[in-house]
């Protein structure tokens, strides 16, 4: 194409040395428009999931945000956040909107009736463990009067399949809040590593605790120092009383685990499934609901100061800075943490 509108100029009367230097200029904006066009081909080819890592100090939040009618807010930018630790105004250096990597433990009941309602729940469970990234593992644990790791944390569906089918563990006797707290500290026992997660337990229990060794407080203290969110779904008993059939209170704490901690307590079955002994549960709405909370979150982080690394109980605040988000109210699932020194 150059060489034929060259030959074209020269019959119109241009000089060997004009042509020549058109010639050259012509080339080079050729050279210069391929190269650009490479440039801005590798630049879309820039995955959009790239993981973004970071280093283990770093705090993070997990918040959500509604308007004046309880809806979630999920628009939000990192620029609308201001967070404070014990008062004193942070960098915010990590943030991230529905949770893409998540470290989730299925904590299932092995004692009684609670597990043969369990075990009907393994493709309900994998759905929800599918909705989330490929950074996602999952682990299950089972337990009676003591605690197992059925399952490591993996991404491996069958091996989860397998380990939601268990014998039933009958005539013993049941410690909800010591296996809770063993799946609070499984989380210590994994790698380091460098991406951020979103820590959640998903209890399945008929909520008597009848044998443990520690209180749902202490629980709840550790968990929320490991940033994990306990969700409770509960499978009650029912007993006879004024002529009908009517669930039996759960155990002290067991609702206050999923409150505290930034999770939620959904109570499972009712009086006719109970009498019915063909009925079953279908848990599926219920996985729905944690998987939508979970991904209309946010998780801030930053990284503490030398001077807030003091060992000491640290109060965690975040606000919404500007004006026109005044109607709207942040919940902040992560309050506190105690500081860890360097020395």
């Amino acid at each position: 194409m150059i060489s034929r509108y060259v030959t074209y100029l020269r019959g119109r009367g241009w000089s060997y040395a004009a042509t020549t230097i058109l010639r050259l200029i012509l080339l080079t904006l050729c050279l210069l428009t391929t190269g650009g066009y490479v440039v801005a081909q590798d630049d879309l080819a820039v995955p959009t999931d790239e993981v973004v890592r970071v280093r283990t100090d770093l705090i993070t939040i997990p918040v959500f945000v509604t308007d004046s009618r309880g809806r979630r807010i999920t628009a939000l930018t990192q620029n609308d956040f201001a967070v404070r630790d014990n008062g004193q105004p942070v960098e915010v250096n990590y943030f991230a909107v529905s949770q893409q990597s998540i470290a989730l433990i299925f904590a299932l009941d092995a004692s009684g009736s609670a597990r043969d309602t369990i075990t009907q729940q393994r493709e309900a469970a994998l759905a929800l463990f599918s909705r989330f990234g490929h950074d996602s593992r999952v682990a299950v644990l089972h337990f009676s009067d003591q605690a197992q790791l059925a399952a490591q944390f993996t991404a491996d569906a069958d091996q989860v399949r397998r380990a939601f089918h268990f014998a039933p563990l009958r005539d013993r006797r049941t410690a909800i809040f010591d296996a809770t707290l063993a799946a609070v500290r499984a989380y210590d026992r994994q790698a380091t590593s460098s991406v951020v997660e979103r820590r959640i337990i998903v209890l399945l229990s008929d909520g008597l605790d009848t044998a443990s060794t520690v209180r749902a407080s202490v629980v709840i203290d550790e968990a929320i120092a490991r940033s994990v969110s306990i969700y409770v779904v509960h499978l009650p008993l029912f007993m006879p009383r004024d002529n009908r059939l009517v669930p039996r209170s759960p155990s002290k704490g067991f609702r206050e685990m999923a409150k505290a901690t930034g999770g939620h307590y959904f109570p499972a079955g009712n009086a006719r499934t109970a009498l019915d002994p063909r009925a079953e549960y279908d848990l599926t709405p219920v996985f729905q609901a944690i998987a939508e909370d979970i991904q209309g979150q946010y998780l801030l982080g930053y990284y503490p100061s030398g001077a807030m690394r003091d060992n000491r109980l640290h109060r965690i605040e975040v606000n919404l800075l500007r004006s026109d988000n005044r109607n709207l109210r942040v919940h902040n699932l992560r309050e506190q943490y105690v500081s860890k020194s360097d020395k």
